[in-house]
């Protein structure tokens, strides 16, 4: 025969495994200290973790540090996820050594940059001699690594 069990006990048991289990860590956002302007690359003193948890928000210092604002952020506000990118290395309208190099032929010549770029980024690049708009992935050098 079995006993029923008293709701005392039931809430006994629950409260002793919500105390043994290991607290939740709580979520950070990473908020702006300053007005940040679009083309700025973060740095340590422009931004700082706030306990709130915003949704969509940076949650690490580290992953904002060095990189480049797309867009203005204002101070107090969370630095959100795609407001922020590589720091470009070619910017629009920038003279750009064009690479082509395919099966053992490589082409080298000059090109405009129709966008900014970082390294790896791919941008819209025009070829000075033909006049031709092609694609093009930023290398480290800044150069353009002509893809078509």
């Amino acid at each position: 025969m079995t006993r029923p069990v008293r709701s005392s006990a039931v809430s006994v048991a629950l409260l002793a495994a919500a105390l043994l289990a290991p607290a939740a860590a709580m979520a950070e956002s990473v908020v702006a200290l300053r007005t940040i302007r679009p083309q700025q690359v973060l740095t340590q003193g422009d931004v700082k973790l706030d306990p709130a948890t915003i949704a969509g928000a940076h949650d690490k210092i580290d992953d904002v540090i060095g990189q480049e604002a797309r867009v203005a952020i204002y101070p107090g506000r969370a630095v959100m996820r795609g407001t922020l990118g590589r720091p470009a290395l070619v910017d629009r309208n920038q003279v750009v050594e064009l690479i082509f190099d395919k099966g053992g032929l490589v082409i080298t010549t000059e090109g405009r940059a129709l966008a900014r770029g970082g390294v790896g980024e791919r941008i819209r690049v025009m070829n000075l001699s033909s006049r031709t708009t092609l694609f093009g992935t930023v290398a480290p050098d800044g150069s353009v690594i002509v893809s078509q």
